[in-house]
C-alpha cells in the first residue's frame, strides 16, 4: 500500500520560513517523479513544484520561484520543499504527489500524478 505522508506544515509569520517533508512508502521511490501541490480555501489545487526520479530536473511555479526549493533522497525515500520568504498568498494546504516516470520532463497537472499525500497546513499570517 501506498503511503505518502506530510509533515512540518504551521503557522509562520511572512517572510518568515518553512521546511515541508513527504515520507514515502510502498513504492520504488527512485522510479517516480515527484511534486509539491498546494490548495488554499475556494481554489484549484495548484502545482508548486516537482522534481525528476533522479533528481536532476527540477521545475517551479512562477509564484515560488526563487522562493522555494525542492529536493529528494531517494535512499531515504523523502521529497523535500524548503520555503523561504513566505507570503500570506502561501498559505494553502500543501500536497506531495507521486507520478510514475523515469524522464527529466516534468508535468504540472495533477491528473498526471496517482499517488498523493493526506497534505498539511501552511499558514502564512500578515
Amino acid at each position: 500500500q501506498v503511503q505518502l505522508v506530510e509533515s512540518g506544515g504551521g503557522l509562520v509569520q511572512a517572510g518568515g520560513s518553512l521546511s515541508l517533508s513527504c515520507a514515502a512508502s510502498g513504492l520504488s521511490f527512485r522510479w517516480y517523479s515527484m511534486a509539491w501541490f498546494r490548495q488554499a480555501p475556494g481554489k484549484e489545487r495548484e502545482f508548486v513544484g516537482g522534481i525528476s526520479w533522479s533528481g536532476g530536473g527540477t521545475l517551479y511555479s512562477d509564484s515560488v520561484k526563487g522562493r522555494f526549493s525542492i529536493s529528494r533522497d531517494n535512499a531515504k525515500s523523502t521529497l523535500s520543499l524548503q520555503m523561504i520568504s513566505l507570503k500570506p498568498e502561501d498559505t494553502a494546504v500543501y500536497f506531495c504527489a507521486a507520478a510514475r516516470s523515469m524522464s527529466t520532463v516534468l508535468t504540472t497537472t495533477a491528473v498526471q500524478y496517482g499517488y498523493w499525500g493526506q497534505g498539511t497546513q501552511v499558514t502564512v499570517s500578515s
